[in-house]
């Protein structure tokens, strides 16, 4: 028998009586692992070797993890600053247990969210108070990623049987974000009888060549070589090229979707007025989403180039209503507040610039726009809110439109993504009349999930900008179509330093 080199190699080192792994072959043959591998599966095809293979699975701390094991849980660390702010006899501010916690940014949420649900103490009214009784040295997270530290340190692996802790705890730990699975699979080879009976027969080794050169087809040489043969069923190192984000292709999908709706895009800056992102929205300048707690002001230059005669038309509006029978706020209103510049907490600033004719529309109805855009709001981190996430912003100008026509609008856009459960509930907004709010059933976990606002443009919105038919408009959520249409449970699993790089790699956006 002739075998080729390598083939002969892996069949003399393997044995008959001892499962021996690739990797034990590889290092008695000075060869590689994956061209052991691909040997050893040339040689189980003609039946001298059988080839195993065992999956194992690892658990592995997270960066994130592994900073939690000198300083601590954040709900541990609550717990501590809350016993020494004397929480345990008496509620203490939340705010002060926190600072002494020295938590930060998203530890914060972190913190409070395992605090009470671990028996820790509880949260009412902004006060902390702490269990005295409680176990610190119990809590099974704590110990799971203490043990998983020192068999980092000591360059062992460890599975979910070596942690003596059940299995919802991993999974809480994976959900987390503070441990990864990790699996490897070891590949056994074992001579079989024939493989045995070969090698006391006596096999030769022939030279292959495994790639036709230009120095072969020049020689002559390549009539008389004999050619590897390659195995395409051969497992291989897989190739991962780049990608569009799975948010970029479903923006540009929903930007599809509209224009073939017949909608025209909007565009317009980040960073605006209070005037253009509130004012001409008929919100009250002494509403508290428009304090420095909800929105991101900015240390610049007031904006001076508002028409001076739409500033005063808007003060009107918010002092004494639009119309006959209309009745403003009667509150203060400021144009130097006005002119104050932040980070838009919606994209119906655009739809403000764009109405009002400052942006350069063709304003002649019908009319219809929308934008795909980013908006910045100081949410509390969570499931389905982020600090700053698309806006689907849109809206329709025609005469005699009624809910029905939003509706429908709805109904047909979310149609092309395969969402057909749809459900409208009753709202309120200061700037639309009437106004429902959307919800779509989470195809994994069945939740029902808000996925926009929308309404009817108000008299007092639409009187001010010089429009004197009906305007449509709605704010939908881009990412909450996402987690629709990818199945991601949470709205972090999309972009951030929590987002899972495989669901990513593998999500798809409906078409």
């Amino acid at each position: 028998m002739r075998l080729p080199e390598r083939q002969l190699a892996v069949l003399e080192a393997a044995s008959a009586t001892d499962d021996r792994t690739v990797a034990e072959i590889a290092a008695a043959t000075d060869l590689k692992p994956e061209t052991v591998a691909g040997a050893a599966f040339d040689l189980a095809d003609d039946g001298l070797v059988e080839v195993a293979s065992v999956t194992d699975e690892s658990l592995e701390l997270t960066d994130e993890g592994r900073s939690y094991v000198d300083e601590g849980l954040p709900e541990t660390r609550l717990y501590r600053a809350g016993l020494d702010a004397g929480a345990d006899a008496e509620p203490a501010s939340m705010g002060a247990v926190i600072g002494g916690a020295d938590l930060d940014g998203p530890e914060v949420d972190i913190a409070l969210a395992n605090f009470a649900r671990k028996g820790f103490g509880s949260v009412d009214g902004g006060e902390l108070s702490v269990d005295p009784d409680a176990d610190l040295d119990a809590d099974p997270e704590a110990r799971a990623i203490a043990a998983l530290a020192e068999a980092d340190r000591e360059g062992a692996a460890l599975d979910a049987s070596d942690l003596d802790v059940d299995g919802a705890v991993i999974d809480r730990l994976d959900s987390r974000g503070l441990l990864a699975v990790a699996e490897s699979v070891t590949r056994t080879v074992t001579l079989t009888d024939d493989g045995v009976d070969a090698l006391m027969t006596g096999v030769e080794a022939t030279e292959t060549v495994g790639a036709l050169t230009p120095e072969l087809l020049a020689s002559g040489e390549w009539r008389d070589a004999e050619f590897a043969e390659y195995n395409v069923e051969a497992e291989a190192e897989t190739a991962r090229g780049g990608r569009k984000h799975v948010l970029r292709r479903t923006a540009d999908r929903v930007k599809d979707v509209l224009v073939g709706m017949g909608f025209s895009e909007m565009e317009g800056p980040h960073a605006d007025a209070d005037f253009w992102i509130n004012d001409c929205l008929f919100m009250p300048q002494d509403h508290p989403a428009r304090t420095h707690w909800d929105r991101f002001a900015l240390d610049v230059d007031p904006m001076e180039e508002i028409p001076e005669e739409l500033i005063d038309r808007v003060e009107s509006a918010h002092r004494d209503g639009w119309g006959e029978d209309g009745d403003g706020y009667h509150s203060p209103w400021s144009q130097d507040f006005a002119r104050e510049v932040a980070l838009r907490g919606h994209t119906t600033s655009l739809s403000m610039r764009y109405l009002s004719g400052v942006a350069g529309a063709e304003l002649e109805p019908p009319q219809r726009y929308f934008s795909v855009e980013k908006v910045y709001r100081n949410d509390t981190l969570d499931p389905t809110h982020l600090l700053e996430f698309f806006q689907i912003e849109g809206w329709v100008m025609a005469e005699d439109l009624s809910v029905r026509d939003l509706m429908g609008t709805f109904e047909e856009f979310y149609r092309q993504f395969g969402i057909t459960d749809i459900r409208f509930k009753p709202h309120y907004n200061p700037y639309t009349e009437p106004s429902f709010e959307l919800f779509g059933e989470h195809p994994e976990t069945g939740e029902e999930i808000e996925i926009g606002n929308s309404g009817v443009f108000r008299e007092e919105v639409t009187g001010p900008l010089g429009v004197d038919c009906d305007v449509m408009a709605w704010g939908l959520a881009l990412e909450r179509l996402a987690m629709l249409t990818t199945g991601a449970e949470d709205i972090r699993d999309l972009h951030g330093t929590l987002a899972d790089i495989d669901f990513l790699r593998n999500a798809e956006v409906s078409y």
